[in-house]
């Protein structure tokens, strides 16, 4: 693939990924909602700068894991694929008809930048999914860290857009989003997607 096909998928997987409802839409919804507009941008900031720093994280670890050790590069990319599929399959098999309340025990007034950073910095499963989804979109030959953070950033870019859409228009959305039937078939198709990225994960060259 070219550097703008890998681009251009990147881009799309990470849209379906960004509009997947999860806890983070639970959060900014509820935070927009309970506690205004204000602090739901700082809620979505946080957010997005939790993705940053595990991008950082993911891109010197991962370049110095590859850079020594072809075994390595090897058991990555088949636990990557290995959990690429198992997440794509849960959601195909056991796609979600709630969300999972973002309910929070939350005061007025909290520090949502901190919640909203910490939400993402203390879980793993975001750096377990950006070092196994990231380095299917890195041609082969580029500099592993330059194209990490830009994919990262990419992705940056659109869950603030995303958050913007969510905190610009509160209530009709949100009504939207904790529908059945639609975070039920977010989460198919973006479970189809993921299997698809397992399988081209796992059958690809270094």
């Amino acid at each position: 693939m070219s550097i703008a096909d890998n681009l251009l998928a990147f881009t799309f997987a990470a849209t379906l990924l960004t509009l997947t409802p999860g806890l983070d839409t639970a959060l900014i919804l509820r935070t927009a909602t309970v506690e205004g507009k204000q602090q739901a941008f700082r809620a979505a900031l946080g957010i997005n700068a939790g993705c940053l720093l595990w991008g950082a994280a993911v891109a010197f670890g991962l370049g110095a894991l590859i850079a020594v050790s072809e075994l390595a590069y090897s058991l990555l990319k088949y636990c990557g694929a290995a959990y690429l599929a198992w997440l794509g399959l849960n959601m195909l098999l056991r796609p979600r008809r709630s969300l999972s309340p973002a309910e929070a025990d939350a005061k007025p007034n909290a520090n949502w930048f901190l919640r909203g950073m910490m939400g993402n910095v203390l879980n793993p499963k975001i750096g377990v999914f950006y070092v196994s989804f990231l380095p299917q979109f890195i041609p082969q030959g580029q500099d592993l860290i330059v194209w990490t953070f830009g994919l990262v950033s990419i992705h940056v870019v659109l869950g603030l857009l995303w958050s913007s859409t969510l905190i610009g228009a509160t209530q009709p959305l949100a009504g939207v989003l904790r529908r059945g039937n639609v975070i039920k078939w977010m989460d198919r198709i973006t479970g189809m997607v993921f299997v698809l990225f397992a399988a081209r994960l796992a059958f690809s060259k270094r």
